[in-house]
């Protein structure tokens, strides 16, 4: 007997390519001192020492917590004061005008899964764009439905509004329930922010569902608080929050990036609800769907959150901190796309966050080549992804030329 498994029809692989990549790099830095090797595998925020970034103010919090405010329990939808803290971390200065209900979760992860197990049926296909985090497909995997997706760009390498209309059409024509994840702003693996522009296009396409059709659309926020200035990068708000009643906005919202707790698990989904039934019921089945899968997210991050949130001068230290460290990631932004065009890389269109995308036909053997160089990526379907967060300005200027010159030898 080979197998005890019931694989369910799931594409299951041996390894996990982002760790995979990632163990490689760690070999290596053990191999040859980490000043020989590039690490750009990374979803974190490193220092330019190569040391993960935490933020002091956060890290002091967080160690100060008495036991009973970190071995308790949570509630299940998480603490009060979690809630009306992370809506405030969430939306900044925004001023909603629905109706509007917060259920905490282990990470974004467990934002993502929630909406997806709530907000279609088993056989249904989530529409989400070419880029994206390829967990999307696994956990709809898990959860018997399928990934749809539509072309990010245009030939002109704007947001293709066009095929997403059109796959917008084509699957609510053949289900009643769609859920939509847009990865933005700093989208994950490319850095892409759908534009002001953007977002009135995905309104116009919203705005023309039939009215029996339910769609879910969640905004997988996660790298928001890094990706420019914090109130310019909420504007799309205004937007996603007057949209017709069979549309339901549903914000996935990761603390663990914003607050650097990465290991911590700390998130929320947040809905825009046109009624307060909706409402209602968004925070009654994601607190039961979260009972029957991971019952209580982490108690310690919430404590931490709801103290910076109810201390103006700790919040304060926490945003100047966060500041510095998101200059920090947008100067190596630029540094990497100013060079990608010196030497004449291709990249995806990129805004800013994380992760810069430099698409090529072959991305496993590129990344073997740069292997061989001590230069560790992670290879995509259709391209390789570089973390920016994890590589200091001075790397982000010299890998744009050592990928094309890997890519001149492959080619």
């Amino acid at each position: 007997m080979k197998s005890m498994a019931a694989y369910n029809g799931r594409e299951i692989p041996k390894e996990d390519k982002v760790f995979a990549a990632s163990g490689k790099a760690l070999d290596a830095a053990a191999k040859y001192g980490p000043a020989e090797v590039i690490n750009a595998t990374v979803g974190a925020l490193y220092d330019d020492e190569g040391k993960l970034l935490v933020l002091k103010s956060v890290e002091k919090e967080m160690k100060s917590l008495p036991a009973d405010k970190f071995a308790a329990y949570a509630p299940i939808a998480g603490t009060p004061g979690f809630k009306r803290a992370i809506l405030k971390a969430a939306l900044g200065s925004y001023e909603p005008k629905s109706y509007v209900c917060v259920v905490g979760t282990p990470g974004g992860t467990g934002s993502i899964r929630n909406a997806i197990a709530n907000y279609s049926c088993p056989g249904d296909r989530i529409l989400t764009h070419s880029w994206h985090w390829a967990p999307y497909k696994s956990i709809a995997a898990e959860l018997y439905r399928g990934i749809e997706r539509f072309d990010m760009f245009d030939d002109e390498g704007c947001f293709n509004i066009a095929d997403f209309d059109y796959k917008v059409k084509k699957l609510t024509r053949n289900q009643e329930h769609l859920v939509i994840i847009l990865n933005t702003p700093a989208n994950n693996p490319t850095g892409y922010a759908l534009t002001m522009d953007d977002w009135y296009g995905v309104k116009k396409v919203l705005d023309e569902v039939p009215l029996d059709k339910k769609v879910a659309l969640v905004l997988d926020v996660a790298y928001i608080d890094f990706a420019g200035e914090p109130e310019e990068v909420r504007r799309f708000l205004g937007v996603v929050d007057n949209l017709r009643s069979n549309i339901l906005p549903i914000i996935a919202y990761s603390a663990s990036k914003t607050f650097t707790l990465y290991g911590a698990r700390c998130a929320a989904m947040i809905c825009l609800a046109h009624s307060p039934e909706v409402a209602e019921e968004f925070g009654r089945i994601n607190t039961f769907s979260s009972r029957a899968t991971w019952s209580n997210p982490p108690r310690a991050p919430q404590e931490v959150i709801e103290r910076i949130y109810a201390e103006e001068g700790l919040l304060a230290e926490v945003e100047a901190e966060r500041a510095t460290a998101r200059d920090m990631l947008l100067a190596r932004g630029r540094a990497f796309e100013e060079k990608a065009s010196r030497c004449g890389l291709e990249i995806v269109p990129f805004s800013a966050g994380f992760f810069v995308t430099v698409p090529f036909s072959e991305p496993d053997r590129l990344c073997e080549k740069l292997n061989e160089k001590n230069v560790f990526l992670i290879p995509l379907e259709r391209g390789v992804r570089v973390s920016v967060a994890a590589s200091s300005e001075e790397n982000c200027r010299r890998l744009p030329a050592m990928i094309k010159a890997a890519m001149d030898e492959l080619i």
